[in-house]
């Protein structure tokens, strides 16, 4: 792969899912080293996905891969989740590492985090990630905000929740915890993308997690869907990266204990997931498989790039 010129092999991978077609798709290219950052925004923009990862050489000490993930919008995503956890799986099915179990570490933005491949018999690669120590951000517990809040996500203030309370938390990235009362409050939701970014913007919440602890009759402990629209996401099937935060909300509010808990999401959208989150402490780990389904070659021209990015339209 060359930066003028190029041709680019790229892998979408289903993360958090056991079947083809279910959990959240990616799009992973490998080897992207002499890719420019804009062109890097621009082939994101290109695939349409939630998060397109590019995996590079590290440039911390310690780490194996440097991850650099973008959304449509060409905003670079900080945390690790389903961008992270499904280039591992690529790199374990493609010879890339020493086997498909063993200790790793990944540079995302500034940080080097651990990364655990393993394989029990007759299952598939299992990918566990650790995420930074979790933040504690703003609180949402004004009535008129959460009037506003409500009504962003198409729903009324009585099916919001008061405890654990509207909270951004961030465990890498951060987004805003919103808590309703059952499972159909939550399928009910009909976010206004405009207003709910409004909402969002003054929080420091990149997007909206919301979920419910209403119990399901299976091992998921919450039920979740999340919503990102100043990120061009209108909605995610599967967040690591909201998962771990909401682990540890629910462990600090004394919902859940130290442990395990699993997370439904995706369901809305035909894709049903389950995200596995451990929470001991300050430690924080996402855990996960997938499956590569699809695989091609992007065709750039020599000149289709500048060093800025593209304006607008007029």
């Amino acid at each position: 792969m060359t930066r003028s010129g190029a041709t680019i092999r790229f892998y979408f991978i289903d993360v958090f899912a056991s079947d083809p077609l279910t959990g959240n798709p990616l799009a992973l290219v490998p080897d992207a080293d002499e890719l420019t950052e804009p062109q890097m925004r621009a082939v994101a923009r290109e695939f349409n996905q939630s998060e397109t990862t590019f995996l590079l050489q590290p440039r911390l000490p310690g780490a194996a891969w440097r991850l650099r993930s973008f959304t449509p919008t060409g905003a670079e995503v900080a945390g690790a989740g389903h961008n992270a956890l499904g280039a591992w799986l690529w790199l374990a099915h493609s010879g890339r590492l020493p086997g498909d179990r063993g200790d790793f570490a990944q540079e995302i933005g500034d940080a080097v985090l651990p990364v655990r491949l393993s394989r029990d018999p007759g299952h598939p690669v299992s990918v566990s990630m650790d995420q930074s120590p979790p933040r504690f951000g703003a609180v949402i517990a004004d009535r008129t905000e959460l009037d506003e809040l409500a009504a962003a996500l198409g729903l009324s203030r009585e099916d919001l929740v008061p405890d654990p309370p509207a909270q951004v938390v961030g465990t890498g990235a951060s987004h805003l915890l919103a808590a309703v009362r059952d499972r159909a409050a939550v399928d009910r939701s009909r976010p206004r993308a405009a207003d709910l970014a409004a909402v969002l913007s003054p929080t420091g919440g990149e997007g909206c997690y919301l979920y419910t602890l209403e119990p399901a009759g299976n091992d998921a402990s919450a039920y979740a869907r999340f919503f990102n629209p100043a990120f061009g996401i209108s909605e995610d099937p599967a967040t690591g990266t909201a998962a771990g935060p909401l682990a540890a909300l629910l462990r600090r509010t004394g919902k859940t204990a130290d442990g395990t808990i699993i997370i439904e999401q995706g369901r809305a959208l035909g894709r049903p997931s389950h995200i596995r989150v451990t929470v001991a402490g300050q430690h924080v780990t996402v855990t996960g498989t997938g499956l590569i389904v699809a695989e091609g070659t992007l065709r750039l021209r020599h000149d289709e790039y500048s060093a800025a990015e593209p304006s607008a339209p007029a």
